[in-house]
C-alpha cells in the first residue's frame, strides 16, 4: 500500500510541476509576440501585415482542431451548437482575436514592448469594472486597491515613454487600452458560453474566425500584392504564428487541466517581467528603476485582484 501511495504522489508531483512549467513557458511565449512584431516592424511592414501573416499563417493549426472537435459534435461525443452559440463564437472570434490583437499591434508601433504588455495586463481590472456596471457585482475594498496599485504601476512606464518618445505615446497607449478593453470584453462574454462549448472547441472556432475576418481585411487592402515581402518577414511571423499564438493556446490549456485555473492566472504574472528583460535583450530597450518600479506595481496589483478569501 505504501509503495502505491508513493507511486500516486510522483505522479500527481510530475503532474503538478509539468502544469507549472507549462504554464510559465506559456505566458512568456504569449507575451513576447510583441518582441517578434516589433522585430518585424524593422522590415517596413505595418499591423496589418503582421496580424494578417500571423493568423494565415496559424490558420492550418486551428482548421485541423477545429474539423475534429466538429466531427466530436457530429458523432455525439460533445454537445452541438445552437444557432444562438454559433452567433457569440462569430463575435467573440471578432472582437477577441482580430479586433482586440489589430489595436495591439497598431499600438506597439508608437510604445514600447514594455509598456504594451503592462497595458494589457489591466484586461482583468477592466473585467471587473463592467461586470460592476452591467453585471452590478459589487467592488470591495481588496479589490479597489488592486485597481488602484494597477494603474498607478501603467502610469510610472507611460510617463517614462512619454519622455523617450514623444506625444506618438499617448496615441499607442490607447490604441493598446482599446485592445485591453476589448479583451475584456471577449473574456466576458466567452465565460458563460466556455461552459457548454469547452475551452479546445471555443479557441479553434473563435481563432478559425478571427483569421478568416483578418484575412479578409489584409487581402481587401493589399491584394495579393501583399504577400511580396522580404524573407525575414516570412520568418519572423512563422515564429509568431507557431511560438507566440498556437504553441501558448494550448500550454496555457493543457497548464489548467494540470494545476487549475487559479494557478495558471498567477503564473501568467511572468508574462509582462519576461518582456521588460527581452525588449532589453532584443530591442535594446532601456531598464530603468522607474520601469521596474511600475512593473512591480502593476504585479501586486494583480496578484491583489487574483486572490480570493
Amino acid at each position: 500500500m505504501d509503495s502505491i501511495s508513493r507511486s500516486t504522489d510522483g505522479s500527481r508531483n510530475q503532474e503538478f510541476w509539468a502544469g507549472f512549467l507549462l504554464a510559465g513557458l506559456g505566458a512568456v511565449c504569449f507575451s513576447a509576440k510583441a518582441i517578434v512584431a516589433k522585430l518585424t516592424y524593422r522590415y517596413g511592414v505595418d499591423a496589418l501585415t503582421v496580424i494578417g501573416f500571423r493568423m494565415m499563417l496559424s490558420l492550418p493549426f486551428f482548421l485541423v482542431i477545429a474539423y475534429f472537435q466538429a466531427r466530436q459534435a457530429r458523432l455525439g461525443k460533445l454537445p452541438r451548437l445552437t444557432g444562438k452559440e454559433g452567433v457569440q463564437l462569430v463575435f467573440l472570434g471578432v472582437i477577441g482575436y482580430y479586433l482586440a490583437s489589430y489595436l495591439d499591434f497598431m499600438g506597439l508601433q508608437y510604445i514600447s514592448a514594455g509598456l504594451e504588455r503592462l497595458i494589457l495586463f489591466l484586461s482583468p481590472t477592466f473585467v471587473l469594472l463592467i461586470s460592476s456596471v452591467f453585471l452590478k457585482r459589487p467592488i470591495s475594498v481588496r479589490q479597489w486597491a488592486a485597481l488602484g496599485l494597477s494603474y498607478l504601476g501603467v502610469i510610472f512606464v507611460f510617463l517614462q515613454d512619454l519622455s523617450f518618445s514623444g506625444d506618438e505615446v499617448m496615441l499607442g497607449a490607447l490604441l493598446v487600452l482599446g485592445s485591453a478593453l476589448t479583451y475584456a470584453v471577449y473574456l466576458i462574454g466567452s465565460g458563460e458560453l466556455i461552459k457548454r462549448v469547452g475551452a479546445t472547441r471555443l479557441v479553434a472556432y473563435a481563432m478559425t474566425v478571427s483569421a478568416v475576418v483578418t484575412m479578409v481585411h489584409f487581402f481587401g487592402v493589399y491584394g495579393l500584392d501583399g504577400l511580396n515581402q522580404v524573407r525575414q518577414v516570412y520568418q519572423l511571423s512563422m515564429f509568431h504564428a507557431v511560438f507566440n499564438t498556437v504553441v501558448p493556446t494550448f500550454m496555457t490549456m493543457w497548464a489548467v487541466a494540470r494545476v487549475g485555473a487559479p494557478m495558471t492566472a498567477q503564473l501568467g504574472l511572468l508574462g509582462p517581467v519576461s518582456v521588460l528583460f527581452l525588449a532589453a535583450w532584443l530591442l535594446d530597450e532601456p531598464i530603468t528603476v522607474i520601469q521596474l518600479v511600475g512593473t512591480a506595481f502593476v504585479l501586486a496589483g494583480a496578484v491583489v485582484l487574483s486572490r480570493r478569501r
